[in-house]
């Protein structure tokens, strides 16, 4: 995505000087407006040089802004799965401990007659 940003805002400099150079190289003596007009082109190339570069800039942010949403949401999903394993690790963990601490109370004779509380 950084490539794509950094290559169009490099398209969009060589456009802006390209439309800065051309009407000044384009003016002669003879003609009485060639100021004026090479203003107006100037101004014209770096208009659109600016909107070239503001939608690009715009379609970055986008596909930024789309791309952590994306990867916020996999985070969260991701997370709640383990979430979910640990906890499910851990209640099968306790019964097993549970089981086996059962069978061995079973076994011992102190516990057979004992009473609970």
């Amino acid at each position: 995505m950084t490539r794509f940003l950094n290559r169009s805002l490099t398209v969009a400099f060589v456009l802006s000087l390209g439309a800065l150079a051309t009407p000044s190289m384009a003016q002669t003596k003879t003609e009485p407006n060639a100021a004026e007009k090479a203003w107006d082109s100037t101004k014209s190339g770096s208009e659109k040089a600016w909107d070239a570069t503001k939608d690009t800039s715009e379609k970055a942010w986008d596909a930024t802004k789309s791309g952590t949403k994306k990867g916020w949401e996999a985070t969260k999903k991701g997370t709640s799965k383990a979430t979910q394993a640990t906890g499910k690790a851990a209640d099968d963990a306790m019964s097993a401990t549970r089981n086996t601490g059962d069978k061995i109370g079973e076994k011992l004779p102190q516990t057979q007659n004992q009473q609970k509380p």
